[in-house]
């Protein structure tokens, strides 16, 4: 028998294996749906300290810039 979580977002229950799982600091955060692990997570970042995670998303956003970048360059046409 598989194990059950509940969703913290809405209270749904769901086997393991589906639904998304969030390891943080040694807590496990559990959500049914990308819906509810989107909602969570837009709060947070909304209460978090703007100071703090600014530099974080501009370090996130370099790098898939990044990797966008090495991706076009690999799909151009070489002739």
């Amino acid at each position: 028998m598989t194990e059950k979580h509940e969703c913290i977002v809405c209270g749904r229950i769901f086997p393991e294996g589906q639904g998304v799982k969030l390891i943080i600091k040694g807590n496990d955060y559990y959500f049914h749906s990308k819906a509810c692990a989107y909602k969570f997570l837009k709060e947070v970042i909304y209460a978090a300290d703007q100071d703090h995670i600014s530099d974080i998303f501009k370090q996130v956003k370099k790098k898939y810039e990044e990797l966008l970048e090495k991706k076009r360059e690999k799909a151009k046409k070489i002739i």
